[in-house]
């Protein structure tokens, strides 16, 4: 793990380069990827070992924090797909001089939008040593709103509002959108319910038939690895699935990263401060930053296929999704690190699960 964690910078954008590379060479490796969905299978490995890692016995707690949950509600489903619907009217809309409209481009930007993350924040918030008690109670609470909401949310900003604000061009020629609460309930089913029921299953034998020092020191740092080899594996499938489209058009990956772009961003920046404005300790405000700038790229990327077809402007659109948040986000966990230590954080209370718990330690590599 300290060889992989030394150098992950360079082990993720040289996946990343695979991933391209072979997606150019070989584009019919997108065939057996997909019919063996060997990005679901890569997802549910790297989110294994934190959901192992986590202690379940703190979940009421966490659940009880009203606070938290109220603060994430409102990142999630009021601040977040707000944000991502304006710069995509200010990128995709035409309205700005020297940016032409681009409807397939807009659309694709709200799918992503309104899926709130259910698999990679997981690993973030492992990285940046944010609390995983709380990101698992918050990815789990959000979901079951995911659920309900994520078809409405689309039909809202991307079909009611644009011809209310007299941009009827984004949306002509799309006069329904049918995305079920169960295509939702489904895809959390794969990518969270699976990871999450096995780490449980993991501590809940583990702990009772080897005991908890065994599991915490002897397992746990065994299977730790499995987090970031995962998530390689999962970045170079992903991209080679779009490596001829992202290598054919960089002018439209660079346009459609623009915005992408200043959206991790400042959600994770106004997150953190939330977090921290409301008095959370650093683990928890770590986690709800990370949740809050994460999407379900998978759910987008999923939605987007079926509904347009593997080869359109919208697909393409939420596949450039995790090409950018991927070293987005692993330059937003240096900066949540440097916060750690930057920040006194000895008087930080709320969110704390367990109150005699110690400080969270100071990494100063």
């Amino acid at each position: 793990m300290d060889f992989l964690d030394k150098y992950l910078t360079v082990w993720i954008f040289g996946a990343m380069a695979i991933g391209v590379g072979l997606g150019y060479v070989a584009p019919s490796v997108t065939e057996p990827i997909q019919n063996l969905h060997l990005v679901g299978i890569g997802l549910v490995l790297m989110m294994y070992p934190p959901l192992a890692k986590a202690d379940y016995s703190q979940l009421p707690t966490v659940l009880s924090n009203w606070r938290v949950l109220g603060l994430s509600l409102i990142q999630n489903w009021l601040i977040g797909p707000t944000l991502m619907f304006a710069l995509a009217v200010v990128f995709f809309s035409g309205l700005v001089p020297g940016l032409p409209a681009r409807p397939e481009f807009f659309l694709g930007l709200i799918f992503i939008g309104m899926a709130r993350c259910i698999a990679m924040v997981l690993v973030w918030n492992e990285l940046a040593e944010g609390s995983t008690e709380y990101v698992t109670g918050l990815v789990a609470f959000n979901s079951l709103f995911q659920i309900i909401t994520y078809g409405v949310y689309v039909w809202f900003f991307a079909l009611f509002l644009p011809p209310l604000l007299g941009m009827e061009t984004l949306v002509a020629g799309i006069t329904t959108f049918d995305i079920t609460p169960m295509q939702v309930f489904e895809a959390i089913v794969v990518f969270l319910g699976i990871p999450f029921a096995a780490g449980f299953l993991t501590r809940y034998i583990g702990t009772r038939t080897k005991g908890e020092e065994w599991y915490d020191e002897v397992f746990i740092p065994k299977i730790d690895p499995l987090t970031l080899v995962a998530l390689l594996f999962t970045i170079i499938v992903m991209f080679a699935t779009q490596g001829e489209n992202i290598i054919a058009a960089p002018g439209d990956v660079l346009l459609i990263a623009v915005p992408l772009t200043i959206y991790f961003v400042v959600m994770f920046f106004v997150s953190f401060g939330m977090g921290r404005g409301i008095g959370a300790d650093y683990s928890t405000t770590t986690a709800i930053g990370f949740r809050a700038a994460s999407n379900n790229f998978e759910l987008a990327i999923a939605v987007a296929v079926a509904v347009f077809g593997v080869g359109s402007g919208v697909a393409f659109a939420t596949v450039i999704g995790p090409l950018i948040e991927v070293p987005v986000l692993l330059a937003l966990v240096n900066v949540a690190l440097y916060f750690q230590r930057k920040f006194d954080w000895a008087d930080s209370e709320t969110g704390s699960p367990d109150p005699s718990a110690p400080e969270p330690t100071t990494n100063d590599d």
